[in-house]
C-alpha cells in the first residue's frame, strides 16, 4: 500500500464512522471532495518531502555545535515547507491565521505525516499543540504575538515537564518561577524535551511547568512560556546535552537549563497542570497517530515484500510467493487487520471530540476522555508490534539496516513511554475514568458500540453474537473493578494493565465489525470477542 493507497483507505474508514455523518451535518464546509482533496495532497506531500529525509534523520541524527543544536540537513527546509503548505495550523483558529479544520481531518492527514518521517514531525507536534494552548489560556497580547507565528512555523514550541529527579511525579519537580520586579524569572533543568533546541526556526517558546510556591504535589505548579530569547539576546536557556537514544534520531532529545530565564505565566498561578493538559491531550492523540503512521509503513512492506519473496511449493515446480503459505498469509491478516482497527478507532476518537466541541451538551467528553487512554498507549503499541510482526514475515533481511523496519521498530518504541507511560495510562483509565467519573464513559462507550453492533446483525450474526458477549462480559469486569474501589483499591491498581487491555480488546471488537465489509475483518472480530473473554 502506497501513501496514495493509505489515503483512500482513510477516506473508506472515515465514511464508515457515524460521526463523521453528524460531524458533516455541523461543518458543511468539510464535503467529501474537499475533505478527499486535503487527504490526498498530504500523502503527496509526505511521500515527495518527509520521506526522503527519514534514513537521512536515523542515519545522521542531530548534533550540538557551538552550543546550538543542529539538525539534520534538509530537515529545516521540510518544516519550512510543512508550515508554508498550511500543514501546522489546519486546525488553529483562523482568528490567529490558521484553518480551523476539524480536528478529525488533522488525524486523517497525522499519520501519512508520521509515516514519512516522524523524527521531524515530533516538532511539528508539539509546536501545533502549544499554538493550540496559548490560544486557549494565555492572555490576549501573548497569543496573538506567539499563536501566529507558531501556526506559520516561524517560531517553535516545546513541552517542558520531566526533571532529574521529576519524572512521572510531576509534584516532585524543583524548577522554579519567582517575580523579580514585577517579571517571572526562572530557574532550573529540564530533561527529554524533544527538539529543545534547533536551527529550524528564528524562536523557541518552552511551555514549562515550575513552582511558584510551596504548596505540597501539584499545587503549587504553575505553567510559564519561557522564549529561548527576547529581543534578539539569549533569555537564559541553554541546552546541557542531546541524549543518545534508541531511535528517532533526527529528534534532538534534549537536557535543557534554565538560569534566569524570563517567563510569561499561562492562566492562573498554580493551575499549571491542568492547563497544559490542553496540549499533553492533543499530543496524546497524535501518540496513537504516530503508531498507525509506522504500522502503516510496515504492513506495506511485509504485504509487498510477501508478494515478491518466493520460496516453497511443490519441488518439480518454480518456487511460489510466500504469501500464499498459510502461516504468512495470517501473519499478514493479522497485522493488516491490527493496523486498520486503530485506524478505525483514531478517527471514531476525532470525530468524537470535535462533536464534543461543537455540541457541548452532548456530554460526549466522558468518552473522549474514555478514549483517550486507549488511543494513546494502543497505538503506540501497535506501532511497535506491527513492526516486529512485519520482521518477523521478512526473516532474517527485515533484520538488516537494507529494509526501513528495524527503524520502524526503535522509533516506535518509545511511544509507549512519553506523553504518560503504559502503567500511568492504565491508572489514569481506571481511576479517573472509571472510578472518578463513575464510569459514564464506560456507559457512553457500552451504548454506542451496542447500537452499532446490533446494526450488523443480520449480515453477520454469529460475529455480532460474540461482540455482543463481549460488551457484556466486559461490563460485569468493570462492575468488579469498580467494588474494588472500596474493598481491595491495591488489588485494582495492581490488575488495572490487564483491564486497560481489556476495553482495548472490546472497542477492537466494534471497529472490527465496522469493517466487516471483508469476511476477514468480520472473522476477526469472533477471535477478539474470545480474546476479551478471557481478559475478563
Amino acid at each position: 500500500m502506497s501513501f496514495a493507497d493509505q489515503a483512500d483507505r482513510t477516506l473508506e474508514i472515515l465514511a464508515l464512522t457515524p460521526g463523521w455523518h453528524r460531524l458533516r451535518d455541523l461543518r458543511p464546509d468539510c464535503d467529501d471532495e474537499t475533505v478527499a482533496a486535503i487527504v490526498l495532497e498530504a500523502a503527496n506531500f509526505a511521500e515527495g518531502v518527509l520521506a526522503p529525509l527519514n534514513p537521512v534523520g536515523d542515519r545522521l541524527g542531530a548534533r550540538v555545535v557551538e552550543g546550538r543544536v543542529k539538525t539534520p540537513q534538509g530537515f529545516a527546509d521540510a518544516f519550512r515547507q510543512y508550515a508554508e503548505a498550511g500543514w501546522l495550523g489546519m486546525d488553529v483558529p483562523e482568528k490567529f491565521g490558521g484553518q480551523a479544520v476539524p480536528l478529525t481531518l488533522h488525524a486523517a492527514c497525522a499519520p501519512l505525516f508520521e509515516r514519512g518521517c516522524v523524527a521531524l514531525m515530533m516538532a511539528a507536534g508539539s509546536t501545533r499543540a502549544a499554538a493550540h494552548l496559548l490560544a486557549e489560556v494565555a492572555d490576549q497580547d501573548t497569543a496573538n504575538e506567539w499563536v501566529p507565528k507558531l501556526a506559520t512555523g516561524e517560531w517553535a514550541a516545546t513541552i517542558c515537564i520531566s526533571e532529574p529527579e521529576a519524572g512521572s511525579d510531576v509534584g516532585r519537580l524543583r524548577t522554579r518561577a519567582e517575580q523579580r520586579d514585577g517579571e517571572w524569572v526562572v530557574t532550573g533543568q529540564k530533561i527529554w524535551i524533544s527538539f529543545g533546541d534547533h536551527d529550524m526556526t528564528s524562536r523557541i517558546g518552552h511551555c514549562l511547568l515550575a513552582r511558584t510556591n510551596d504548596q505540597p504535589g501539584t499545587r503549587g505548579i504553575s505553567l510559564f512560556l519561557v522564549p529561548n530569547e527576547i529581543d534578539g539576546r539569549s533569555n537564559g536557556v541553554s541546552v546541557d546535552r542531546i541524549e543518545e537514544k534508541m531511535g528517532l534520531h533526527g529528534s534532538p532529545t534534549c537536557a535543557m537549563r534554565f538560569d534566569g530565564a524570563r517567563g510569561i505565566l499561562l492562566g492562573k498561578e498554580g493551575r499549571g497542570l491542568p492547563h497544559l493538559f490542553t496540549m499533553i491531550e492533543l499530543m496524546r492523540l497524535l501518540t496513537g497517530c504516530q503508531g498507525l503512521g509506522l504500522a502503516s509503513a510496515a504492513a506495506d512492506v511485509a504485504e509487498d515484500y510477501a508478494r515478491e519473496r518466493r520460496q516453497g511449493g511443490r519441488p518439480d515446480q518454480p518456487p511460489v510467493p510466500i504469501s500464499s503459505h498459510p502461516d504468512v498469509a495470517r501473519q499478514l491478516h493479522e497485522l493488516r487487520s491490527t493496523t486498520e482497527i486503530l485506524r478505525a478507532a483514531i478517527l471514531e476518537l476525532a470525530t468524537t471530540m470535535d462533536i464534543a466541541r461543537l455540541e457541548p451538551q452532548s456530554g460526549l467528553d466522558d468518552f473522549t476522555g474514555w478514549m483517550l487512554p486507549l488511543i494513546k498507549n494502543f497505538g503506540a503499541e501497535t506501532g511497535f508490534n506491527v513492526a516486529g510482526a512485519a520482521i518477523q514475515v521478512l526473516g532474517g533481511v527485515g533484520y538488516t539496516r537494507d529494509w526501513p523496519l528495524e527503524q520502524y521498530l526503535r522509533d516506535a518504541r518509545i511511544m509507549t513511554i512519553y506523553e504518560g507511560t503504559t502503567g500511568m495510562q492504565a491508572l489514569d483509565f481506571l481511576t479517573r475514568r472509571l472510578w472518578r467519573d463513575e464510569g459514564r464513559g464506560l456507559a457512553i462507550f457500552l451504548q454506542k458500540a451496542r447500537d452499532e453492533i446490533d446494526a450488523y446483525a443480520t449480515e453477520h450474526p454469529g460475529a455480532s453474537e460474540a461482540a455482543l458477549a463481549a460488551l457484556d462480559e466486559f461490563e460485569r469486569l468493570s462492575a468488579g473493578m469498580i467494588s474494588m474501589r472500596d474493598d481491595d483499591p491495591d488489588g485494582a491498581l495492581y490488575r488495572a494493565d490487564a483491564y486497560m487491555r481489556a476495553a482495548w480488546s472490546v472497542v477492537s471488537v466494534w471497529m472490527a465489525l465496522r469493517l466487516s465489509e471483508t469476511n476477514a475483518v468480520a472473522g476477526l472480530a469472533a477471535q477478539f470477542a474470545f480474546h476479551s473473554a478471557r481478559c475478563a
